[in-house]
């Protein structure tokens, strides 16, 4: 199941559609799978349906999810590798601002690393 970060500074909307990238990234959920109703996942992450509705827009905007009328939401496609790193580069960002780091001290920590 989906979980979301309480002390993300991101919009919820954001985070939604964040988990579920990753979910299809890493392979939870493929090409042609179902996804829970919007008001289920909402119930289970304890938000409003209006915020999962528009990260599952976001998402189909993306090509990553398809509307079917009568049949729910289901994954298009996986998101690609460069994607998905994109993501997880933004979030690691994110998590060093919060330690006071900058993205170009963020490079020479990544670069030592190789």
């Amino acid at each position: 199941m989906l979980t979301l970060d309480l002390h993300d500074a991101r919009p919820l909307h954001e985070q939604v559609a964040s988990a579920i990238r990753r979910a299809i990234g890493e392979g939870s959920y493929r090409p042609g799978d179902r996804l829970p109703p919007a008001k289920d996942l909402a119930g289970a992450l304890g938000i409003n349906t209006n915020t999962v509705l528009r990260a599952l827009r976001d998402l189909r905007d993306e090509g990553l999810l398809e509307f079917r009328r009568g049949r729910g939401v289901s994954v298009a496609g996986r998101a690609d590798g460069r994607a998905l790193l994109a993501q997880r580069a933004r979030e690691l960002l994110q998590e060093a601002k919060k330690y006071g780091y900058s993205r170009d001290d963020l490079i020479d920590i990544l670069e030592d690393l190789t």
